[in-house]
């Protein structure tokens, strides 16, 4: 019972909406996570899909 707890604190942790590129604090972070895999803001994703390097 106690290693669910430890696991669902973990999940919790990667939901806190801080983005990986620009390290801003943003909405669309937690949004692009469950839509792409990636803790990335609006503006990270556009800049990311426009020059890709």
């Amino acid at each position: 019972m106690k290693e669910n707890k430890d696991i669902k604190e973990e999940n919790l942790k990667d939901l806190n909406d801080i983005c990986d590129e620009c390290r801003e604090k943003d909405e669309s972070v937690s949004q692009n996570l469950i839509l792409t895999g990636f803790k990335i803001c609006k503006s990270c994703r556009v800049s990311k899909t426009i020059f890709p390097i």
